[in-house]
């Protein structure tokens, strides 16, 4: 080519197609409860469909605090530092204290801290579930459980309930058949349906698990925030259950969700197949995180932080329910539940709530239709309500509005 002559460009090589995503990738669909969010957050909508705690409530003030103090002087080196897997020692005695004084004697060494509860029940499912393996669920059930179900190739199969949850007879004749491998079950306050399992269903479940080899993995982020009724003992602290129980928890729903901090409590063999997947997830969770929320619960009562919580969303509570009777057509039902965050109703025969979303966004209110919650056939006319976020006035005007809508 001679001096200042320019080369032709060259036509670009045709490129080969790529290969195909994983097929979990396609088959597990995105979270309707995450997509209603994203269309709820302009000002002046009043959501019942995030469950999300009310952020005036948050001890921001002792929060701060906690993480100046755990920021401050040669600790400072520390909390910026890599740690270990199993999570800082402070607040896996922290959690330990705390689940023996709810009746579940706990040692630190049995504690895992996780980046949210939701990540301890991936490591779960990562640790014992192989494609096509059985999953029991209740029915409807978390979202982002069969989002965790699905991403693990596992075959999900709904147990019935009522209105107070699994029937302990319908579980036992279907592990007897399906050969599943593990039980996943909140039954405090159960998201979607607010409900909670007796403390004699709860015993039964623990000694089905225990006489057909299943493991349960027992999901508690609401247990703290009951506003009437007595407290019930985790499954995993009946006998039977000792050995095959991992129990998950979260400080997301007491402290801030913002942390992200979760814990697992499961058998000896189980929690190190556990801490070697979350090697392979994230190495170990946020070590400034764990210290300062270490530091704050030494510092402060989260017990006292706690009722105070309760207090404002036993008000909220009630003013949902005080409302729903004008909000929903003539012919709804609808559960009263004794904590956590959520009503769950039903609309008479012939609505569909799920249709009916796009009118009550119009009118600036906003729930979450039932039917993704649930496995199998589901049920258009169910809906999720949360009360935590608003206040009582707000919930009053949002149920008026939810009214004009449905009408």
């Amino acid at each position: 080519m001679r001096p200042g002559t320019t080369a032709a460009p060259q036509a670009a090589a045709p490129h080969a197609a790529l290969p195909a995503f994983a097929a979990r990738a396609s088959t597990v669909g995105a979270s309707p409860v995450r997509e209603i969010l994203a269309l709820t957050e302009r000002p002046g909508v009043i959501s019942f469909a995030g469950g999300l705690p009310a952020p005036e409530l948050f001890d921001t003030a002792g929060l701060r605090a906690a993480y100046e103090a755990t920021l401050t002087g040669t600790g400072a080196a520390r909390a910026l530092q890599y740690s270990t897997t199993e999570g800082a020692p402070e607040l896996r005695a922290a959690v330990a204290a705390r689940a023996g004084a709810r009746g579940l004697a706990t040692s630190a060494d049995e504690v895992l801290i996780t980046t949210g509860s939701q990540q301890g029940l991936t490591l779960l499912a990562a640790t014992l579930l192989e494609p096509g393996d059985t999953v029991l669920v209740e029915n409807p059930t978390y979202l982002a459980a069969l989002q965790c179900f699905g991403l693990a190739g596992a075959r999900v199969i709904p147990v019935p309930c009522d209105g107070q949850g699994l029937l302990p007879d319908a579980l036992a004749e279907i592990t007897a058949r399906e050969r599943p491998k593990l039980l996943y079950t909140i039954p405090t306050f159960q998201n979607p349906t607010g409900r909670t399992l007796p403390g004699e269903r709860r015993a039964e479940v623990a000694r089905i698990a225990a006489r057909l080899g299943l493991w349960l993995v027992e999901d508690d982020p609401y247990g703290d925030l009951r506003y009437e009724g007595a407290h019930r003992p985790w499954i995993a602290a009946h006998p039977g259950a000792e050995d095959r129980t991992a129990l998950l928890g979260s400080f997301s729903k007491v402290m801030a969700p913002g942390l992200r901090l979760g814990w697992l409590r499961a058998p000896s063999a189980l929690r190190r197949a556990a801490v070697v997947a979350k090697q392979a997830a994230d190495l170990h969770t946020s070590t400034v995180d764990q210290l300062a929320a270490a530091h704050y619960l030494g510092a402060h009562d989260l017990d006292a932080h706690t009722a105070r919580v309760r207090e404002a969303y036993r008000a909220r509570r009630d003013a949902l329910l005080a409302g729903l009777g004008g909000a929903l057509p003539a012919g709804s039902e609808w559960n009263r539940p004794e904590g956590g965050m959520f009503v769950w109703a039903r609309l008479p025969e012939g609505y569909d709530a799920g249709a009916l979303l796009k009118s009550a966004v119009a009118h600036e209110v906003a729930y979450v239709p039932g039917a993704p919650f649930h496995t199998g056939t589901p049920d258009p006319r169910t809906l999720r309500l949360s009360f935590t976020t608003h206040t009582p006035e707000e919930i009053t005007e949002g149920l008026a509005r939810l009214a004009r809508a449905l009408a």
